[in-house]
């Protein structure tokens, strides 16, 4: 199975997932801006959109797009009961849904792009204020977006990482905070943010 990323994106959420179940893949670094994997490929042959994650199973399937990625990797390990069942799996397509919509392209994408002018971040920051508060109110008090650590859980960690990149400052939400800390304190989670931090020092 290969993974292809790039290290901090979203795509270390299928890093995380596959450590915490203790799978194996081979992951293949992408320079998104020039379409290429780190061997010189071209990768808009794998995933046209040039975006991470993208994974191809030993079947030679390719798939894209960040939630059907964890939730495929997430099935593929049922041991490791990451993605459940019955109505938690809708409540977990929720929360996959609310963290790529609402965080990831909702308050992030616009804090890291150069082309988004000063009142873009602006209107951006002042969004985040709304979902974060909303995200606070249910992690107070709980250690998980659900009952136990999911697919769900290892993207947030990732996306609310990014705060430190943008000088989002967490501390007028600390349910949110608790949750990062907890999760960087997770083996895979550990593992995988020390991986892809090198990598991308390195670079």
């Amino acid at each position: 199975m290969d993974i292809y990323f790039s290290p901090l994106a979203c795509s270390m959420a299928s890093r995380i997932v596959v450590y915490e179940a203790g799978g194996e893949a081979t992951f293949h670094r992408v320079d998104t801006r020039a379409g290429r994997t780190a061997d010189g490929a071209d990768y808009t042959k794998i995933n046209p959109k040039g975006l991470v994650p993208a994974l191809r199973n030993e079947e030679g399937q390719v798939l894209t797009e960040n939630a059907a990625i964890l939730q495929y990797l997430g099935e593929r390990y049922p041991e490791a009961n990451l993605v459940p069942t019955g109505f938690d799996r809708a409540l977990l397509q929720q929360w996959l849904s609310f963290i790529g919509t609402e965080i990831h392209t909702g308050v992030f994408h616009p804090l890291f792009v150069p082309a988004a002018g000063p009142e873009t971040k602006a209107f951006a920051r002042e969004e985040a204020g709304k979902r974060l508060t909303y995200l606070d109110a249910h992690l107070t008090g709980r250690e998980w977006l659900l009952d136990h650590f999911t697919v769900a859980d290892a993207y947030l960690a990732v996306v609310m990482n990014w705060a430190q990149f943008v000088n989002l400052d967490l501390a007028p939400y600390p349910g949110i905070q608790a949750f990062l800390d907890r999760a960087k304190a997770r083996p895979s989670v550990a593992k995988a943010m020390g991986e892809e931090l090198a990598l991308r020092q390195a670079a």
